[in-house]
């Protein structure tokens, strides 16, 4: 279903995006009323890039590290997504409204998962 935006009607879609003063964290608010604040490497680490995701299923990495990093830029794209630049170079990843909101509603389960992986992995945040 559309409305005359022509959005369907159980997208979500920011009412702000805004990048907090130390680059670490992006405050994110959507017309449903829901608001988070997503660290800058959990963003990294789980960027929707071939990079980190892979190109098929269980190809996933699991960058290590990255507990430091910061965002450097934030570029819209068209009207549906931001492409992410951070300190440590990565700029691949298109971050959907529906992504954005997914990381910032689940934001201490992915971390939780992320750093169980880095466990796993014998390797840290950094």
């Amino acid at each position: 279903m559309h409305d005359q935006t022509g959005k369907t009607t159980s997208q979500r879609w920011p009412t702000e995006i805004r990048l907090s003063s130390d680059k670490r964290r992006l405050n994110v608010s959507f017309d449903d009323g829901s608001a988070s604040s997503i660290t800058a490497e959990l963003l990294r680490v789980e960027s929707p890039s071939a990079e980190v995701q892979g190109h098929g299923a269980g190809q996933k990495t699991t960058p290590a590290g990255k507990r430091n990093v910061t965002i450097s830029r934030i570029d819209p794209v068209g009207n549906y997504a931001i492409r992410i630049a951070f300190s440590d170079g990565h700029d691949t990843g298109l971050f959907t409204w529906e992504i954005l909101h997914h990381y910032g509603q689940r934001h201490d389960s992915l971390m939780a998962d992320y750093e169980s992986r880095l466990n796993d992995a014998g390797q840290s945040r950094g």
